[in-house]
């Protein structure tokens, strides 16, 4: 099967800047209190629920992953990008990461306590956003929660270069009440949802939204 053109730039993309991604966000997460303030609830709602594996879904060069692991959480990282995988690896050797797309997870049904996709649904069509919280929802153990960050908007933006490289990268920026219908479409029951403002290094609001799987199957969306 060809694969889609939006997966193999995505891809060709963070192989470009993997290194330079790493170093540049490195220390995001500690100038980033809301980030951790919702990194935090997730984990401590998850071990509420019992152990049990979290997968951080497009963990691109680990920090998040290694985040959620501090947490208490027994958390591994899936990225499209080999370089990623393989800059999370030399950084975080503790830790599993794997390489996979959030579009077929190699992953058995209901294996997972929790799935984080820290910004890295941004770059898949909107129109294809419902096959992929279906895979999400069919990863996750009933209860199984998800967390979701991405850029709060109703628009795409191109990259041609990024963390100082020419690069190719779709950037879609989402409504968080069509998010919300198509988490409710997938099967997925919204628990909560943070709309923070842009500060001084962005270019826009950014949201977060946590929701638990709903007993049942899914509609077909």
């Amino acid at each position: 099967m060809t694969e889609p053109a939006y997966l193999h730039t995505t891809r060709a993309s963070y192989d470009t800047v993997a290194a330079d991604y790493a170093e540049l966000l490195r220390d995001h997460l500690a100038s980033s209190p809301y980030d951790r303030a919702v990194l935090g609830a997730f984990a401590e709602l998850v071990r509420a629920e019992g152990a049990g594996p979290v997968a951080d879904i497009g963990c691109g060069p680990g920090r998040v992953t290694a985040h959620l692991d501090a947490l208490g959480l027994d958390a591994f990282g899936v990225d499209l990008s080999p370089e990623m995988v393989a800059v999370a690896r030399r950084t975080y050797p503790q830790l599993r990461f794997e390489e996979g797309s959030m579009t077929a997870l190699g992953i058995e049904d209901a294996a997972l306590r929790g799935v984080v996709a820290w910004y890295s649904v941004i770059h898949t069509p909107p129109e294809l956003l419902p096959g992929v919280f279906a895979e999400f929802h069919r990863v996750l153990a009933p209860g199984g929660r998800l967390l979701l960050a991405f850029k709060a908007g109703d628009e795409l933006r191109h990259l041609d270069h990024a963390y100082g490289h020419p690069l190719s990268l779709d950037v879609h920026w989402l409504p968080p009440d069509r998010v919300a219908d198509m988490l409710a479409g997938a099967g997925f029951t919204v628990e909560s949802r943070l709309l923070r403002e842009a500060n001084r290094d962005e270019k826009g609001p950014q949201a977060y939204m946590m929701a638990t799987k709903s007993p049942g199957q899914p509609r077909d969306y």
